[in-house]
Formats: structure tokens, C-alpha cells, sequence
């Protein structure tokens, strides 16, 4: 078993930083996100001085990470050697795929590369870019299934595969130690010509042996059999949409256009009319309806205000929302603060997704929510209206038997999902010792005749707003702190001659202790805070620094004994 630990960035730091490129007839294979993990995935590939990276995304911050708008990848292998980097290949337009673009591309500011994807994904990409100032600093190079782009001493070929997202690709790139392929986010659906015929190609790669590293989307390696088409899923919610006599709320992804389409062909069918809500949702069904990716009759849309004069059989609200996420419209069509319409009793709610674990809580008290509004909700464990857009363990088998690569490397998902991977391929009668198990920041090296990995090093960023940081650990305990434990401020005046305290000590508490009903504690609080000023020397008297420090100290010691509870303390010295 080829697995190894990384080390932590901010306590290592990079030693790839102006590393040499691998051995010539090498190649390096460097995961800056996505394994040991869902989101942000990001890898960096280098051949004979030449450094390309696929994907570049995002993922939501953990419950810790308070006051975090997103993770990404940390880009400083990229940054420091930016000479030998060619460009970034993207293989769909997901945000744990594209959400980081803007960061990266600011960050190498001087630095123009080309960005390669679907026309779809790049439309959602330059969106991004606009948003952040940004659109005139890349260069977006449509790349289409099927056709190929040289980075530098990279051929990459894209090969269509099916997915929730359109135009997705797996990407095949040409190396002269062989065929590295990297299948993305990706799923074998039968009646999909396209993905039948990569799946072909990969099988005569493989039969040829041409496969050198496979690197294969882990994500439902824990699920039996064959994922459901969306077909499948469209003969699903029909009966369920049929079966509605009054307004339906159907919530879907934002980027899951084929299940926007399957909704349209259903309300087109059953004589509904259709409201879209929801920023993200909204703006991508403007983009995929400008490229001719959906299809719809022109009266078939209406605003919200449209919908509302017709009869509830001939209603229905696409939206978004479907992990509870609190400013969402389907959360505020859940507690009846959504402007434009008022959920009624016997309303249908369908939540056309699935439940993403760790935001159970959220999407239960959301439905909730709706039960208390006598509205009736549908999700994936009632009846069959959601697939995964990710292939499940018997596609899995297939695509390693068509593959046979040389070596392999599963990615996407934590490291249960990674391992699960590997068992599989050892099963499929690849050899153990060409099945690596890596974790962000590994390198695993791919030659001719031997591959081997070692652990490196490991990083992300985290994103504050627009604002890019490495965000300490100091930061996020008291982010904590704040939250759980409240905060209070304590105000010296100091005489700027004498050092001595002329007002206060003045103590302001918020979140932490009502002042009114504890005198006596505010009271100790005082005389603890003079009490330490005091007992500095003279000299430490004249750093208020150190006076900070000490202040600090002695009420962080006395407020845990007196109330278990640990409030950010901040001192305050104002010198006149």
C-alpha cells in the first residue's frame, strides 16, 4: 500500500518552491487539491521542464473556518515556477473545479497563460473573471471533446463523458513515456454516444497498453452497480410532477443544466409554466440558453409575477437551495420570507439532488420547515428524482478493465474513498505495487519502468470576501471564540508622563456576560487589570504591548476558573 502523509504546509513550507523539474523521461504528478478530500481539486503535471494544471477549484470551508467564504488551492509550487508553467486545462465547469480560477490568475499577475475548456465552462469562467476585474488578464482557448492543444511538451486530447454538467471531459494527455489519463468528474451512461466512444478509445489505448497512469473520480466508489441515467431520472419525476395539484418548487444544482432540461421537457409536457429563482441558477440558465444548450418553447418561461396569475396546477419554481443553505431561495421559501411567492398548504417540494453529508441538519430543518407550512416535500429516498453525476463502483470496473494502465491513481474523495479505489483496481488484477494512495502535496513520480511517490508538502488558502489570505490559525480561534464565547474589551487611560492609570479600567462585554447581574465579577475583572498593571516593572509600564500581553494573560487565567469560558480579550491603552 503506497500510501504516505503529508506534512503541514504552514509548518514545512514548500520545498518544491524553484524545484528542478523531474528527470528527463520523467514524468511528476503533484496534487494541490482534491485527494483526501471533496473540492478545490487542482493537479499539476510536469514533463521535461514543462508544468501544466488541471482543474483549479474551490470547496466550502469547514464549521471551524468561521467567517470563511471558500478554500483553494495553495498555488506557491505554481507561482515559484512560473517560468515552466504552460497553462491550465479545465475538464468541466463545476466550482470544486473552477471556482479558484479568478485567484490563480490574479496571482500570477505578469504571468498570461491560457485557460483551455468547453464552451460552457469557459462562458462560466469568464464570468468569474468579470466579477473580479479580472477579463482581460487571461486568455480562454475553447478546447472542445475530441480535439487536442500542445502545452508546451504536453499533447492533451479531450474525451466528451458524461456527467450533471454538459460538455464535461476526461482528459487524455500524450506523453513519450505513454497515455496519462485523468477522467474528471464523469460517469458511463449508455445512451450517451460521445462517452461510449472515449470508453472505446481508452479500451484500444489499453489493449495496445498505451496507458501509463490513470488517474480515476473516487467519488461513489462506496456505491454498488451503475449510477441512474438521466433518463432514468426524468422517468422518475415524471409521475411525482404529474401527481402535483398544486404549485411545485423544484430545487436542483445550479450547474445541473441536464436536470434543468429534463424539468422543462416534463412542465412542457404536463402543462406547466416555469419560474427560474436563484442567482446562480438564473445566470446559468442565461449562459447555457445564449449557447443553445437548452431547450425550451419562448412563452415557457415567465417572471415569478407571471407565474402567480395562473392557475396552481400550471405553476411550477425552479430553484436552488438544496443543502439548506441560509440566504438560498428554497430556505427562504422555507420560512416564508421570499419575495414573490408564499409556499400554500399541499405544494410540491422536490429537491432533485442529493443529500450532501454534513449538511443533513441544515436540509432537515429546511423541510421542516415546509411540513410546517403543510406543503408536501419529495427527496432521492422517497422516489428517483436525483442521479449522481459520478460513476458508482461496477462503471468504475469497467473503466479500469478498458484502461489496463500501467499505474494508478485514484482521486477525488477523502482518503476512505481513495483506498476503497485502490482495492478495487488491486481486485481488477492491477498489481499493488502500481496503485498509489497520495494526499495533497505528494509527488509521485512516473517513469518508463518504475513509479514512486514521497511525501512533500501540503497548503491551502483560505477566501475572506474577495480577499485572498493565508488565514492563521490565531485568526479562526478567535473567529471561534467570538462566536461560542463572546469578547470583552478592556480600556486603560495612561498618563503619558507618569505611566500611571488616570481613568478606567473601563470594561465592555459582548456576547460573554451580561454587565447587569454580574457587578461582582466585573468588579474582580478591574481590579485583576490594575493589579497586573501594577505588578510590571516601569520599563514594561512604557511597552503597552507588554502591558496588552500581561492584561491579557491574567483575565484569560481568571475568567476560565470563574465561568469555563474563554471570551477574545481585547485591552485597549490610550495614552494622553
Amino acid at each position: 500500500m503506497n500510501l504516505c502523509r503529508t506534512m503541514d504546509f504552514a509548518a514545512s513550507g514548500p520545498p518544491g518552491a524553484g524545484q528542478a523539474p523531474p528527470p528527463w523521461g520523467a514524468l511528476r504528478v503533484i496534487p494541490l487539491g482534491g485527494l483526501g478530500e471533496f473540492g478545490k481539486n487542482a493537479m499539476v503535471l510536469e514533463y521535461a521542464g514543462d508544468m501544466m494544471l488541471i482543474d483549479c477549484g474551490q470547496k466550502f470551508p469547514e464549521d471551524e473556518m468561521l467567517g470563511v467564504d471558500m478554500v483553494i488551492p495553495d498555488f506557491a509550487y505554481i507561482l515559484d515556477n512560473i517560468e515552466r508553467f504552460r497553462g491550465l486545462v479545465l475538464t468541466h465547469g463545476h466550482e470544486d473545479h473552477i471556482g479558484a480560477v479568478p485567484f490563480l490568475v490574479r496571482q500570477c499577475a505578469g504571468h498570461r497563460f491560457p485557460i483551455y475548456g468547453s464552451r460552457l465552462t469557459l462562458a462560466l469562467v469568464r464570468e468569474k473573471l468579470v466579477e473580479m476585474d479580472l477579463e482581460d488578464t487571461a486568455d480562454l482557448i475553447q478546447l472542445d471533446g475530441g480535439a487536442s492543444v500542445s502545452l508546451g511538451g504536453f499533447e492533451v486530447q479531450g474525451l466528451p463523458v458524461a456527467h450533471s454538467f454538459p460538455q464535461s471531459m476526461a482528459l487524455a494527455i500524450h506523453t513519450p513515456i505513454g497515455i496519462v489519463v485523468h477522467t474528471g468528474d464523469w460517469r458511463l451512461e449508455r445512451n450517451d454516444p460521445a462517452g461510449a466512444a472515449s470508453l472505446e478509445i481508452l479500451r484500444a489505448w489499453g489493449k495496445a497498453g498505451r496507458v501509463v497512469l490513470l488517474m480515476a473520480d473516487s467519488t461513489n466508489v462506496d456505491r454498488e452497480g451503475m449510477s441512474r441515467s438521466e433518463e432514468e431520472v426524468k422517468a422518475g419525476l415524471e409521475p411525482v410532477l404529474a401527481g402535483a395539484a398544486r404549485t411545485v418548487i423544484l430545487a436542483t444544482f445550479s450547474s445541473s443544466l441536464h436536470r434543468v432540461q429534463s424539468v422543462l421537457d416534463l412542465a412542457g409536457a404536463l402543462g406547466r409554466r416555469v419560474a427560474v429563482c436563484g442567482f446562480s441558477l438564473e445566470r446559468n440558465f442565461a449562459i447555457a440558453t445564449e449557447l443553445g444548450l437548452l431547450r425550451y418553447a419562448d412563452d415557457q418561461i415567465l417572471t415569478l409575477q407571471e407565474l402567480a396569475h395562473l392557475p396552481a396546477r400550471q405553476r411550477l419554481i425552479l430553484t436552488t437551495g438544496t443543502q439548506g443553505e441560509p440566504l438560498s431561495a428554497l430556505s427562504r421559501l422555507a420560512l416564508g420570507s421570499f419575495k414573490g411567492y408564499t409556499i400554500q398548504p399541499d405544494d410540491l417540494v422536490v429537491m432533485s439532488s442529493r443529500i450532501i453529508p454534513g449538511n443533513e441538519k441544515a436540509i432537515y430543518r429546511m423541510i421542516n420547515h415546509f411540513y410546517r407550512h403543510r406543503a408536501r416535500v419529495v427527496t432521492e429516498r422517497d422516489a428517483p428524482v436525483h442521479g449522481s453525476g459520478h460513476a458508482c463502483r461496477a462503471e468504475m470496473a469497467e473503466l479500469l478493465d478498458a484502461a489496463r494502465p500501467r499505474y494508478f491513481l485514484p482521486i477525488h474523495g477523502e482518503l476512505r474513498h481513495l483506498i476503497h479505489h485502490r482495492d478495487l483496481a488491486v481486485e481488477r488484477g492491477l498489481a499493488e505495487s502500481g496503485v498509489f494512495v497520495l494526499e495533497n502535496g505528494m509527488q509521485l513520480e512516473v517513469g518508463e519502468q518504475a513509479a514512486g511517490a514521497e511525501t512533500a508538502w501540503a497548503g491551502q488558502m483560505l477566501v475572506d470576501g474577495r480577499v485572498l489570505e493565508e488565514l492563521e490559525e490565531v485568526v479562526l480561534r478567535d473567529r471561534k471564540h467570538l462566536a461560542e464565547d463572546g469578547m470583552i474589551t478592556i480600556v486603560l487611560v495612561i498618563d503619558r508622563a507618569s505611566h500611571q492609570i488616570i481613568a478606567g479600567p473601563d470594561i465592555v462585554s459582548r456576547g460573554f456576560v451580561m454587565m447587569d447581574g454580574n457587578e461582582a465579577l466585573i468588579q474582580d475583572c478591574k481590579a485583576l487589570v490594575v493589579e497586573t498593571f501594577t505588578s510590571c516593572g516601569a520599563e514594561s509600564q512604557e511597552e503597552w504591548e507588554v502591558v496588552k500581553a500581561a492584561v491579557r494573560k491574567a483575565l484569560r487565567r481568571f475568567l476560565r476558573e470563574a465561568t469555563d469560558r474563554y471570551p477574545v480579550i481585547l485591552p485597549v491603552v490610550v495614552e494622553i
